[in-house]
């Protein structure tokens, strides 16, 4: 991430509130998503799709539109495990991110 406009996709991204909650679900994922059965490794793989969707109570469809959002945004990385899409946080990019906003702001 190095450009203002890059920023801006972040900062819309982040405007909406499920995708906000999303993101800090995801920041600890292995305690915010306890109650379900891993499919992979939490902490490198990241978490299923179906579990983001089984948590936020929206609609898979529209989990899957807001983890494309935030992946375009360059928050998160997705990885396929078998048929199911796993997410989990880019913490670099996050930095730089935050780092971009500071200087700007």
């Amino acid at each position: 991430m190095t450009t203002e406009r890059d920023l801006s996709e972040v900062l819309k991204a982040l405007a909406n509130p499920a995708r906000l909650q999303l993101m800090q679900w995801l920041r600890e994922p292995v305690t915010s998503f306890a109650e379900f059965e891993p499919i992979a490794d939490r902490e490198t793989v990241g978490v299923c799709v179906t579990h983001l969707q089984a948590k936020s109570g929206l609609a898979q469809s529209t989990v899957s539109s807001y983890m494309t959002t935030l992946e375009r945004a360059g928050l998160v990385t997705s990885t396929r495990v078998g048929k199911w899409t796993h997410y989990r946080r880019d913490e670099a990019r996050i930095a730089e991110a935050m780092d971009l906003l500071h200087a700007t702001i």
